[in-house]
This record gives structure tokens, C-alpha cells and sequence, in this order.
């Protein structure tokens, strides 16, 4: 087994974790806030370690950027739907549902009510999810199209 093989499955695999955090932290966030109920460690803790899974996932996929053949810098690379998504479609979305979680994240902190603190962590991280759903979507849909 090579680099890009092993690098390729942890990537594959650690994406699961993000998506059961990120899910996790969305449905006690939106129990929270519709909910009136207080933010606590747990709840803190939780919206920490998805925060800590989507940059420790960012980290391997830039990894994985530069061990990918289908990561590709020449005039053909748009031409085709795999090569482009790869090459940028793939870590500009996922780029920007991180940055959501980051900023979520770090907006909530500041904040003292705690249905303030749900209401914020749930709107950001629903929409870095939708965004992560949506690329990874617009991905394999990009890979079906190539096959036909």
C-alpha cells in the first residue's frame, strides 16, 4: 500500500466522524435553542471536537491534495468534470464549511445567553453541513458523469 492509498482511506474514513459530530452538535444545538436550555460542558465540548475533526480532516485532505493523480495542474484539467472537481471544487467548498464552523464556533464563545450560544452554533453549522453535503454530492455526481 502507498502514501496515497493510506492517506486517501484515512480521509474516507475520519469523514465519518466529522459528519456524526457535526450532526451531533446540530441536533443539541437546535434542542438548545428551541429548547431554553443552558449551554453546558458537554454541550461545549462536543461543538469543540467537531470543530477539532473538520481542521484534523482539512489537514489530511491537503495531504491528500498533493499525493492525488487526480489533482491536476495543466489545460485540461476544467475540460473534465473529475480532474476539476478534485483540483478545486472539492477543497474550495469544504474550505468554506470550515471556515462556517470556525466562525461559529468562535462567535458562540462570545456569547453569554445560552440560547444565543445553540442559536449560533446551529446556523453556522447548518450551513457548513449543507455546504459539505452539497460538495460532496456535486462530487459524485461529477464521477457518475465521467463514467458514462
Amino acid at each position: 500500500m502507498n502514501a496515497y492509498s493510506i492517506i486517501k482511506q484515512l480521509h474516507s474514513g475520519f469523514r465519518y466522524i466529522v459528519f456524526i459530530l457535526i450532526l451531533v452538535a446540530i441536533i443539541q444545538s437546535l434542542l438548545g435553542w428551541f429548547g431554553k436550555k443552558p449551554y453546558t460542558e458537554v454541550n461545549r465540548k462536543i461543538n469543540l471536537f467537531t470543530l477539532i475533526s473538520a481542521h484534523t480532516q482539512l489537514l489530511i485532505g491537503i495531504v491528500l491534495f498533493f499525493l492525488s493523480p487526480l489533482v491536476m495542474f495543466n489545460s485540461g484539467t476544467m475540460k473534465n468534470d473529475v480532474t476539476r472537481y478534485f483540483t478545486v471544487e472539492h477543497w474550495v467548498g469544504m474550505i468554506i464549511a470550515i471556515i462556517l464552523i470556525t466562525i461559529g464556533h468562535s462567535k458562540s464563545k462570545k456569547i453569554v445567553l445560552p440560547e444565543g450560544k445553540h442559536k449560533t452554533i446551529a446556523i453556522f453549522y447548518i450551513i457548513a453541513f449543507l455546504i459539505i453535503i452539497g460538495t460532496i454530492m456535486s462530487g459524485h455526481l461529477s464521477v457518475l458523469g465521467s463514467q458514462q
